[in-house]
């Protein structure tokens, strides 16, 4: 009897469990970058624990408020998060600044560089850690089918129909598929990352005016991010 009362402890403390992940299953969390050029949102995967966690982490500690966006490259992306971009000098070199920690790589094979996507930035490490808060978001562009094919053949990886469907059709730079791990994707102010990108840079890739960020987050739920935004998520 006492076994079995503790079996039924144990199954019921279970259940509790999944219903409270239910729960908390209904609600995500939203970021939101606003810019002078614009705002952006976007929502964080959790195929990508350890990316989600980190990054919402320094956004609630303020950690990106102030920073630039140092880097643009048109029809490539758009870079920020280094901690050395805050009241930086027009002169000064940029990007090698970090916060004194890597994130192991994590890749999925469901989140791609599509335009928009949220990825994190990282050096030349043989693990291809991403650095714990420098990232970039993808502007791309559109890839034909035979380019594709190319690509493809190359990364030794199979897009489906519907990621090449994208590619072809929004665009997003395939090439890095594999490489770096996307940890996000926007879901509003598609046309800030092309404002950004088009600004006239430096030799260097940085942008001649200043464009700093301030980040913050808040949690809704699913239905109504779906309601506001389009994003759909998975049943």
């Amino acid at each position: 009897m006492k076994t079995n009362r503790s079996i039924i402890l144990a199954l019921l403390c279970l259940l509790s469990l999944h219903v409270s992940a239910q729960k908390k299953s209904k609600k995500d969390e939203v970021i939101t970058i606003t810019t002078s050029e614009g705002t952006m949102r976007f929502v964080l995967f959790d195929e990508t624990p350890k990316h989600k966690e980190n990054f919402l982490k320094l956004t609630k500690d303020n950690f990106y408020d102030g920073l630039l966006f140092h880097r643009v490259i048109d029809d490539f992306m758009i870079q920020g998060g280094d901690p050395e971009s805050r009241n930086a000098k027009p002169e000064d070199n940029l990007g090698k600044g970090d916060n004194g920690y890597k994130i192991p790589a994590e890749f999925n094979p469901k989140l791609y560089h599509q335009k928009g996507a949220l990825a994190a930035a990282r050096d030349n490490n043989p693990a291809k850690e991403s650095s714990g808060c420098q990232f970039y978001i993808v502007e791309g562009r559109k890839w034909s089918k035979t380019d594709l094919d190319k690509q493809a053949a190359r990364a030794a990886r199979k897009l489906t129909d519907a990621q090449r469907k994208v590619y072809e059709t929004v665009g997003g730079t395939p090439h890095l598929d594999g490489s770096y791990t996307v940890f996000g994707q926007l879901i509003d102010g598609m046309e800030v990352i092309d404002k950004i990108a088009s600004i006239e840079k430096n030799e260097r890739d940085r942008p001649e005016k200043d464009v700093s960020m301030k980040v913050s987050v808040k949690s809704m739920k699913k239905k109504k991010i779906t309601k506001k935004y389009g994003w759909k998520y998975e049943a």
